[in-house]
Protein backbone atom coordinates (compact mmCIF):
# COMPACT_ATOMS: atom_id res chain seq x y z
CA UNK A 1 0.00 0.00 0.00
CA UNK A 2 1.25 3.17 -0.79
CA UNK A 3 1.59 5.91 1.74
CA UNK A 4 0.57 9.39 1.46
CA UNK A 5 3.39 11.43 0.98
CA UNK A 6 4.09 13.90 3.89
CA UNK A 7 2.88 17.25 4.37
CA UNK A 8 4.69 20.09 2.88
CA UNK A 9 4.54 22.74 6.08
CA UNK A 10 2.84 26.26 5.13
CA UNK A 11 5.77 27.81 8.15
CA UNK A 12 8.17 26.72 10.03
CA UNK A 13 6.15 23.25 11.63
CA UNK A 14 2.89 24.32 10.83
CA UNK A 15 1.03 22.30 7.82
CA UNK A 16 -2.75 23.46 7.86
CA UNK A 17 -3.77 27.36 8.37
CA UNK A 18 -6.14 26.30 11.50
CA UNK A 19 -2.86 25.63 12.90
CA UNK A 20 -1.43 28.95 12.02
CA UNK A 21 -5.04 30.75 13.00
CA UNK A 22 -5.04 28.74 16.18
CA UNK A 23 -1.94 31.13 17.16
CA UNK A 24 -2.77 34.27 15.61
CA UNK A 25 -6.56 34.22 16.16
CA UNK A 26 -6.61 35.60 19.70
CA UNK A 27 -10.13 35.60 20.44
CA UNK A 28 -10.16 31.75 20.18
CA UNK A 29 -9.78 30.79 23.40
CA UNK A 30 -11.63 33.04 25.30
CA UNK A 31 -14.69 32.29 26.82
CA UNK A 32 -16.33 35.59 26.13
CA UNK A 33 -14.41 37.18 22.83
CA UNK A 34 -16.30 40.13 22.92
CA UNK A 35 -15.12 41.18 26.31
CA UNK A 36 -11.82 42.73 25.82
CA UNK A 37 -13.91 44.93 23.41
CA UNK A 38 -16.23 45.87 26.35
CA UNK A 39 -13.33 46.54 28.44
CA UNK A 40 -11.65 48.90 26.05
CA UNK A 41 -14.65 51.12 24.95
CA UNK A 42 -15.59 51.66 28.76
CA UNK A 43 -12.36 52.84 29.84
CA UNK A 44 -11.97 55.14 26.74
CA UNK A 45 -14.95 56.79 27.50
CA UNK A 46 -14.37 56.79 30.83
CA UNK A 47 -10.63 58.64 29.58
CA UNK A 48 -12.85 61.33 27.54
CA UNK A 49 -15.46 62.23 29.93
CA UNK A 50 -12.53 62.57 32.34
CA UNK A 51 -9.07 63.73 31.23
CA UNK A 52 -8.51 67.15 29.00
CA UNK A 53 -8.56 65.70 25.44
CA UNK A 54 -8.35 67.04 21.98
CA UNK A 55 -9.35 64.87 19.61
CA UNK A 56 -9.08 64.29 15.98
CA UNK A 57 -6.20 66.20 14.77
CA UNK A 58 -5.18 65.85 11.28
CA UNK A 59 -1.18 65.03 11.06
CA UNK A 60 -2.53 63.97 7.25
CA UNK A 61 -4.09 64.40 3.95
CA UNK A 62 -6.14 61.69 4.56
CA UNK A 63 -9.78 61.24 6.96
CA UNK A 64 -8.14 59.02 8.78
CA UNK A 65 -4.87 60.52 9.60
CA UNK A 66 -5.84 62.14 13.06
CA UNK A 67 -4.49 61.93 16.28
CA UNK A 68 -6.40 62.18 20.16
CA UNK A 69 -4.08 64.20 22.90
CA UNK A 70 -4.65 64.12 26.19
CA UNK A 71 -2.28 66.49 27.82
CA UNK A 72 -0.57 65.73 30.67
CA UNK A 73 -1.39 68.32 34.32
CA UNK A 74 2.31 69.57 34.20
CA UNK A 75 4.23 71.77 31.62
CA UNK A 76 6.79 70.54 29.07
CA UNK A 77 5.70 66.83 29.68
CA UNK A 78 7.42 64.00 28.58
CA UNK A 79 5.13 62.33 25.77
CA UNK A 80 4.26 58.67 24.80
CA UNK A 81 2.39 57.73 21.04
CA UNK A 82 0.30 54.67 21.28
CA UNK A 83 -0.19 52.98 18.05
CA UNK A 84 -3.33 50.51 18.70
CA UNK A 85 -4.02 46.76 17.56
CA UNK A 86 -6.52 45.13 15.69
CA UNK A 87 -4.17 43.41 12.88
CA UNK A 88 -4.21 46.11 10.98
CA UNK A 89 -7.82 46.00 9.51
CA UNK A 90 -10.19 46.71 13.08
CA UNK A 91 -10.71 49.51 15.39
CA UNK A 92 -9.51 52.76 15.54
CA UNK A 93 -8.25 55.29 18.06
CA UNK A 94 -11.30 55.97 20.17
CA UNK A 95 -11.13 52.29 21.60
CA UNK A 96 -8.05 53.13 23.12
CA UNK A 97 -8.07 56.58 24.72
CA UNK A 98 -7.91 54.52 27.75
CA UNK A 99 -4.56 53.96 27.65
CA UNK A 100 -4.40 57.46 28.79
CA UNK A 101 -5.52 56.96 32.56
CA UNK A 102 -2.36 55.34 33.95
CA UNK A 103 -0.31 57.56 31.86
CA UNK A 104 -2.03 60.92 32.43
CA UNK A 105 -1.73 60.86 36.47
CA UNK A 106 2.25 59.99 35.89
CA UNK A 107 2.52 63.87 34.59
CA UNK A 108 2.83 61.65 30.84
CA UNK A 109 0.67 62.94 27.95
CA UNK A 110 -0.57 60.50 25.75
CA UNK A 111 -1.12 60.66 22.18
CA UNK A 112 -3.41 58.39 20.57
CA UNK A 113 -2.98 57.56 16.91
CA UNK A 114 -5.49 56.69 13.99
CA UNK A 115 -4.97 55.14 10.48
CA UNK A 116 -6.61 53.73 7.98
CA UNK A 117 -6.97 50.14 7.54
CA UNK A 118 -6.24 47.46 5.51
CA UNK A 119 -7.83 46.46 2.70
CA UNK A 120 -8.70 49.75 1.91
CA UNK A 121 -5.09 50.74 2.11
CA UNK A 122 -1.90 48.46 2.56
CA UNK A 123 0.40 47.56 5.73
CA UNK A 124 3.41 49.88 3.70
CA UNK A 125 0.79 52.96 3.43
CA UNK A 126 -0.34 51.96 7.33
CA UNK A 127 3.50 52.22 8.32
CA UNK A 128 3.67 55.74 6.36
CA UNK A 129 0.58 56.68 8.07
CA UNK A 130 2.17 55.87 11.72
CA UNK A 131 5.10 57.17 10.71
CA UNK A 132 4.02 61.02 9.97
CA UNK A 133 1.60 60.95 12.67
CA UNK A 134 5.37 60.26 15.06
CA UNK A 135 7.03 62.67 13.20
CA UNK A 136 4.06 65.07 13.91
CA UNK A 137 4.18 64.81 17.23
CA UNK A 138 8.04 65.41 17.41
CA UNK A 139 7.14 68.83 15.54
CA UNK A 140 4.20 70.16 16.87
CA UNK A 141 3.34 68.21 20.47
CA UNK A 142 5.27 71.53 22.22
CA UNK A 143 1.84 73.75 21.36
CA UNK A 144 0.19 70.81 23.23
CA UNK A 145 2.46 71.08 26.44
CA UNK A 146 4.32 68.34 25.40
CA UNK A 147 8.37 67.81 25.33
CA UNK A 148 9.33 67.17 22.02
CA UNK A 149 13.05 65.81 23.27
CA UNK A 150 10.92 63.23 25.65
CA UNK A 151 8.72 61.61 23.37
CA UNK A 152 7.92 57.82 23.39
CA UNK A 153 6.43 55.43 20.92
CA UNK A 154 4.71 52.39 21.97
CA UNK A 155 2.10 49.90 20.57
CA UNK A 156 0.20 46.92 20.83
CA UNK A 157 -0.48 43.62 18.27
CA UNK A 158 -0.31 45.30 14.63
CA UNK A 159 0.69 48.66 16.77
CA UNK A 160 3.71 46.76 18.17
CA UNK A 161 4.83 46.19 14.76
CA UNK A 162 4.00 49.52 13.94
CA UNK A 163 6.19 50.88 16.19
CA UNK A 164 8.84 48.50 15.59
CA UNK A 165 8.50 49.83 12.03
CA UNK A 166 9.26 53.25 13.53
CA UNK A 167 12.15 52.22 14.81
CA UNK A 168 13.49 51.11 11.30
CA UNK A 169 12.94 54.61 9.72
CA UNK A 170 15.62 56.76 8.50
CA UNK A 171 14.38 59.90 10.48
CA UNK A 172 17.22 62.36 9.74
CA UNK A 173 16.84 61.05 5.43
CA UNK A 174 13.47 60.61 5.45
CA UNK A 175 11.62 63.47 7.93
CA UNK A 176 14.89 65.79 8.86
CA UNK A 177 14.94 65.20 12.51
CA UNK A 178 17.43 63.54 14.52
CA UNK A 179 18.38 60.14 13.57
CA UNK A 180 16.57 58.73 16.72
CA UNK A 181 14.22 61.02 17.59
CA UNK A 182 12.19 58.66 20.21
CA UNK A 183 13.32 58.57 23.76
CA UNK A 184 11.69 54.59 24.37
CA UNK A 185 9.87 52.12 22.39
CA UNK A 186 7.62 50.14 23.99
CA UNK A 187 6.81 47.17 21.64
CA UNK A 188 3.71 44.85 23.61
CA UNK A 189 2.76 41.65 21.66
CA UNK A 190 3.66 42.34 18.40
CA UNK A 191 4.30 40.69 14.93
CA UNK A 192 7.51 41.13 13.93
CA UNK A 193 7.71 38.22 11.31
CA UNK A 194 4.78 38.66 9.07
CA UNK A 195 5.41 35.53 6.93
CA UNK A 196 3.11 32.86 8.37
CA UNK A 197 -0.28 35.81 8.51
CA UNK A 198 0.07 35.34 4.58
CA UNK A 199 -1.69 31.44 5.67
CA UNK A 200 -3.82 32.65 8.08
CA UNK A 201 -7.71 33.42 8.25
CA UNK A 202 -6.42 37.10 8.23
CA UNK A 203 -5.11 37.06 4.04
CA UNK A 204 -7.99 37.94 2.27
CA UNK A 205 -8.48 41.51 4.45
CA UNK A 206 -4.67 42.33 5.08
CA UNK A 207 -3.29 41.06 1.46
CA UNK A 208 -0.12 39.70 1.80
CA UNK A 209 2.70 39.48 -0.98
CA UNK A 210 6.12 39.23 -1.00
CA UNK A 211 6.97 42.55 -1.53
CA UNK A 212 4.89 43.77 1.54
CA UNK A 213 6.16 41.19 3.61
CA UNK A 214 10.07 42.14 2.71
CA UNK A 215 9.11 45.89 3.69
CA UNK A 216 7.20 45.31 6.63
CA UNK A 217 8.96 42.42 8.58
CA UNK A 218 10.67 44.39 11.25
CA UNK A 219 12.49 41.86 13.04
CA UNK A 220 14.61 40.61 9.18
CA UNK A 221 15.65 44.63 8.84
CA UNK A 222 16.43 45.96 12.56
CA UNK A 223 19.40 48.92 12.12
CA UNK A 224 21.92 50.51 14.45
CA UNK A 225 19.47 52.77 16.57
CA UNK A 226 20.45 54.19 20.36
CA UNK A 227 16.10 54.06 21.78
CA UNK A 228 15.93 51.92 24.71
CA UNK A 229 13.24 49.25 24.17
CA UNK A 230 11.09 46.75 26.23
CA UNK A 231 9.92 44.12 23.97
CA UNK A 232 7.34 42.58 26.20
CA UNK A 233 3.94 39.95 25.76
CA UNK A 234 1.06 38.59 27.77
CA UNK A 235 2.72 35.62 29.94
CA UNK A 236 -0.86 33.91 28.62
CA UNK A 237 -0.82 33.94 25.11
CA UNK A 238 -0.04 31.58 22.51
CA UNK A 239 3.54 30.26 22.07
CA UNK A 240 4.26 32.54 18.77
CA UNK A 241 3.85 35.37 20.30
CA UNK A 242 6.59 34.65 22.43
CA UNK A 243 8.63 33.45 19.45
CA UNK A 244 7.67 36.71 17.54
CA UNK A 245 9.36 38.82 20.83
CA UNK A 246 12.20 36.56 20.95
CA UNK A 247 12.77 37.18 17.31
CA UNK A 248 12.22 40.86 17.59
CA UNK A 249 14.14 40.94 20.43
CA UNK A 250 17.24 38.78 18.77
CA UNK A 251 17.73 40.59 16.04
CA UNK A 252 17.73 44.26 17.96
CA UNK A 253 20.26 42.87 20.33
CA UNK A 254 22.08 41.48 16.99
CA UNK A 255 23.04 45.37 16.19
CA UNK A 256 24.28 46.65 19.65
CA UNK A 257 20.98 47.91 20.40
CA UNK A 258 19.42 48.41 23.87
CA UNK A 259 16.45 46.32 24.74
CA UNK A 260 14.36 44.25 27.58
CA UNK A 261 12.65 41.32 26.61
CA UNK A 262 10.39 40.61 29.26
CA UNK A 263 6.78 38.72 29.42
CA UNK A 264 3.60 40.57 31.60
CA UNK A 265 2.95 37.20 33.22
CA UNK A 266 -0.52 35.79 33.20
CA UNK A 267 -1.62 38.62 30.74
CA UNK A 268 -3.36 37.10 27.57
CA UNK A 269 -3.46 38.93 24.48
CA UNK A 270 -5.74 41.88 25.50
CA UNK A 271 -5.59 42.44 28.79
CA UNK A 272 -1.79 42.71 28.64
CA UNK A 273 -1.94 46.48 27.70
CA UNK A 274 -4.36 46.95 30.99
CA UNK A 275 -1.37 47.71 32.66
CA UNK A 276 -1.41 51.51 30.64
CA UNK A 277 -4.54 52.63 32.47
CA UNK A 278 -3.13 51.92 35.91
CA UNK A 279 -0.64 54.59 37.13
CA UNK A 280 1.63 51.92 39.32
CA UNK A 281 1.87 49.69 36.32
CA UNK A 282 5.08 47.89 34.91
CA UNK A 283 4.23 49.34 32.02
CA UNK A 284 3.59 52.71 33.41
CA UNK A 285 6.60 52.68 35.47
CA UNK A 286 9.11 51.83 32.51
CA UNK A 287 8.12 54.62 30.76
CA UNK A 288 8.21 57.14 33.33
CA UNK A 289 11.36 55.65 34.16
CA UNK A 290 12.73 56.21 30.95
CA UNK A 291 10.88 59.82 30.20
CA UNK A 292 12.29 60.80 33.38
CA UNK A 293 8.38 61.75 34.06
Amino acid sequence: MSQSPPAVPLYREFTQQAQIDAQYNTALTLPDPAAPGRHYVERAQHARATLRCTLDIPFGPTVHETLDIFPADVPNAPVFVFIHGGYWRALSSKEFSGVALGLQARGITTVVVNYALCPHVTIDEITRQVRAAVAWTLRHIGQYGGDPARVAVGGHSAGGHLTAMCLQTEWARDYGLAQDPIKAALCISGIYDIVPLRFSYLQPMIQLDDGVIGRNSPAFSARRCSTPTWITWGGAETPEFERQARLMHAAWDAQGNSAQLRAIEGANHFSVIHGLETPDSALCNWLAEQLGA
